[in-house]
């Protein structure tokens, strides 16, 4: 569920086709009534099994479960904030995303990184087998999608865009 309201000139400022200039305001499923209801099902259940403190631990197995990704030597400012991790990519591939997609898919994941920055954001229920698949999983890909680099990747920073 989601809503973003800003004036026209507030608008114009991020409309452009390069991701780095993009609001990305996470709009799927916006106002869809089966996922309101879905929605409030959940907070139903949050308050019924203490869904919350609990996801501190699987978080915390998580975290460590990413941690040879987040140890990649390609990888700059790995983040976390509960259930949802992040990682910027050094890669001289325009095209990165798309690719890394493309290689995560073969791992039998559905990830959908934004430029130069991988996403993760497991589902509360994932248990420690499916965390390591996502894991492994995303790091196989990482490595896939590096190799097909012609050319060195940037000496320091983080691409631009990212």
């Amino acid at each position: 569920l989601s809503v973003v309201l800003t004036t026209d000139a507030v608008y114009a400022a991020f409309y452009d086709d390069e991701v780095a200039r993009g609001f990305l305001h996470s709009h799927s499923y916006t106002g869809n009534p089966l996922a309101c209801r879905a929605a409030l099902a959940t907070l139903d259940l949050f308050e019924q099994t203490d869904a919350l403190r609990q996801n501190v631990g699987t978080s915390q197995r998580l975290a460590a479960q990413f941690a040879p990704l987040t140890a990649h030597p390609r990888v700059r400012h790995a983040r976390q904030r509960g259930m949802v991790f992040a990682w910027d990519v050094l890669s001289s591939l325009p095209d990165f995303g798309r690719r890394f997609a493309r290689h995560a898919l073969a791992q039998g994941l559905l990830l959908r990184p934004i430029g130069h920055t991988l996403y993760a954001m497991p589902p509360y229920v994932i248990d420690e087998a499916e965390g390591e698949l996502l894991a492994r999983g995303a790091l196989a890909a990482l490595d896939a999608t590096l190799a097909e680099e012609t050319s060195p990747a940037p000496v320091s920073g983080v691409p631009d865009g990212v």
